[in-house]
């Protein structure tokens, strides 16, 4: 079994053992490169973080209102932006805030959703 390497930027470590939700918009913003798409290493952290979280939120809205977030609009180009450009205005927020915002202001779509049907394994 060949083992192999992915070369990663030197500030990428924290960000790898602490995550993207815990970083600071300061510490992240320069790191986002756009322009390299899925190809960088912290990019794809953004993108897929993005995505959980979004998702996740989906179904706390769908649980209380029956109305979600169309996510084909979060493509990673739109997500890396998203993100660098509320991190460049906010250096003392958290990536979330920017997220949360989004949620809060983006359009939401109806969905045929019956209540519970989301089971929690206790």
């Amino acid at each position: 079994m060949a083992a192999s390497t992915v070369a990663l930027p030197l500030n990428a470590e924290p960000l790898l053992s602490r995550g993207i939700g815990t970083a600071t918009c300061s510490s992240l913003a320069a790191d986002i490169k756009p322009s390299e798409g899925l190809n960088d290493p912290i990019n794809i952290m953004v993108y897929a973080w993005v995505q959980g979280y979004i998702s996740a939120a989906n179904v706390a809205l769908l649980e209380y209102d029956k109305r979600y977030v169309d996510m084909t609009e979060l493509t990673d180009t739109n997500v890396l932006h998203l993100i660098r450009e509320y991190c460049k205005a906010h250096p003392e927020k958290k990536p979330s805030n920017a997220l949360d915002a989004y949620l809060k202001n983006t359009a939401k779509m109806k969905a045929d959703w019956r209540a519970g049907t989301v089971e929690w394994d206790q």
